[in-house]
């Protein structure tokens, strides 16, 4: 019993000192004027102990695979899965631009609940993720101090759909961990101080705050995905997996592997809604070749690769991409993921079953 206390009394010691700098950070606020929509993500570090099925929950995250794979996650978790308290977790989320800021797309969707008061919701069950007064600007609330039990409430999550500096990119809400800097973060990141900077109209590395959500930019593997496509654009950063087309194609992006989007046909079948169309999945051959999605052949230099560029209401689409594996002015091999050609289609295929577990320990697989 007194050590239950003793853990309890750390925990409330620790979660008011998080609250008490989450004070004095400036509210978040991203940039964006993209005309599309978005798929990004955000940390969050929930104040008890809790479950994946509990945030997804309170974030409105429909499908526990996206959930998974934002943060790496073996596949075979359950939703029913247990959260340690203040553990950082990923939150993947629709973004919208509106006015030349991105937003959550009209969700998440908070019911309030007895005693909460609009401070209580922004600081401790989001996180300080926004402010009391964003959430009454996005709801119309002239008063923040007058809100009714059960009146649902939108959270409008910071995001951004835009590139940067050219190349495309999933937009990260990073919370600032306590004693980091920009350059530390950066550094991790991959991602250049001043990037960082302008980003997030910092005119002084020095003014970081702690609990602070930072728009990172995190580089996405490149694709050969159809501007058609009913997935576009679908971007997923380094370390991250996660099924479209229905379900019937995973997709994952590895630094290792060039940062090449690697996509192979999966295991599930689509899902049961009138929206999907499909009993199976459709076949997902490459037109010309023997190839089928995810297969390659080398040949001296080059690696023909029948990779994901898409799909529609009937059919999944697919590419012949060719890499160059040579070794080039800096030893390593020559990136030319797009160089090709013809897009194949459709039938009925259960070939290139794909299973990868992560075997790393439950601290390692939370992307912090």
């Amino acid at each position: 019993m007194a050590s239950g206390a003793g853990t309890m009394f750390f925990r409330v010691i620790v979660f008011s000192a998080i609250v008490a700098v989450c004070v004095a950070q400036p509210p978040p606020r991203f940039n964006c004027s993209s005309t599309s929509k978005c798929r990004s993500l955000i940390d969050y570090i929930p104040p008890n102990a809790t479950t994946v099925q509990d945030v997804m929950k309170l974030f409105d995250v429909k499908h526990l695979l996206s959930f998974l794979g934002s943060n790496n996650l073996p596949m075979n978790i359950s939703s029913s899965f247990a959260l340690p308290a203040f553990q950082k977790i990923k939150i993947p989320f629709n973004c919208k631009c509106e006015n030349g800021i991105g937003l959550s797309d009209k969700r998440p969707i908070y019911k309030v609940q007895s005693g909460n008061t609009l401070d209580k919701i922004a600081e401790i069950t989001f996180a300080r993720l926004v402010t009391s007064l964003q959430i009454a600007a996005a709801n119309g609330i002239p008063d923040p101090n007058k809100i009714n039990v059960g009146q649902e409430l939108w959270i409008p999550l910071p995001c951004s759909c835009d590139d940067v500096e050219g190349n495309k990119v999933v937009h990260y809400g990073h919370l600032v961990e306590s004693g980091s800097s920009v350059s530390a973060i950066a550094t991790r990141f991959n991602v250049s101080e001043a990037t960082i900077l302008k980003l997030n109209g910092i005119a002084d590395a020095r003014d970081l705050k702690a609990s602070q959500v930072l728009d990172i930019p995190l580089k996405a593997c490149s694709s050969v995905i159809r501007q058609d496509s009913l997935d576009f654009p679908f971007l997923l950063p380094n370390g991250t997996y996660d099924y479209t087309a229905n379900n019937c194609v995973l997709c994952e992006c590895d630094a290792a592997k060039n940062m090449i989007l690697d996509c192979k046909p999966s295991q599930l079948k689509p899902p049961s809604q009138k929206s999907s169309n499909w009993s199976t999945c459709p076949a997902m051959p490459c037109e010309g070749s023997n190839l089928l999605l995810g297969n390659s052949t080398a040949s001296g230099c080059s690696t023909t690769t029948c990779a994901y560029a898409g799909f529609s209401k009937q059919t999944i689409f697919t590419n012949i991409s060719t890499l160059n594996t040579c070794p080039g002015p800096e030893g390593g091999p020559q990136d030319n993921p797009n160089s090709a050609s013809r897009t194949g289609s459709q039938g009925l295929n259960l070939v290139g079953l794909v299973v990868f577990m992560h075997l790393l320990s439950f601290g390692s697989l939370l992307i912090q």
